[in-house]
């Protein structure tokens, strides 16, 4: 059994966007669990960028303030990849980061480095990154995809707009 027959009622419940918001953390539990990777990526990416949703600088903010040192170092790099160091390191100094000065091209961002910066700078940080390269939010939906625990963070809403997304986009037979 192909893991859409395992979850077919499961997002038959949100295919038309609606759901329960009380139960969508369950629901979400078993779509984490059975449906692949692509598919979870594919479906907080379009949280992401819902109206339905808070901005995706928001919910990044959110996600890594939940995030552990090494997950944080992720996020931050790939935010530097996508703005340049020198974008980020001015980022950070405006918001009187002292990780500012951390930021060097061709080195990644430490763990240590990235616990000491806020969800604030990375709210800034990934509003930029957006404007100028709208896959970033792609990009970092492959990246949490592997973290359904903080996928949950996000709220009802979000998990709803997921689950919508994943089942909208599955060949119906």
């Amino acid at each position: 059994m192909d893991w859409m027959q395992q979850l077919g009622g499961v997002l038959n419940r949100y295919a038309d966007g609606r759901g329960d918001h009380t139960q969508a953390h369950a629901d979400f539990d078993q779509v984490a669990q059975s449906a692949p990777r692509d598919a979870l990526a594919t479906g907080l990416a379009d949280a992401f960028r819902s109206n339905q949703t808070p901005p995706f600088a928001n919910m990044l903010s959110q996600m890594f303030g939940q995030s552990g040192r090494t997950q944080r170092a992720g996020v931050l790099n790939t935010l530097i990849t996508t703005l340049g160091p020198m974008v980020v390191s001015r980022i950070l100094a405006q918001r009187n980061s002292a990780a500012a000065s951390q930021v060097q091209a061709g080195k990644p961002l430490l763990p240590e480095v990235a616990e000491q910066i806020q969800p604030d700078d990375v709210e800034a940080l990934a509003a930029e990154a957006e404007k100028k390269d709208p896959s970033i939010i792609d990009k970092l939906g492959h990246f949490y995809a592997d973290q359904p625990a903080l996928i949950k963070g996000l709220g009802g809403a979000a998990l709803v707009v997921a689950m919508a997304k994943i089942a909208q986009a599955q060949p119906r037979g």
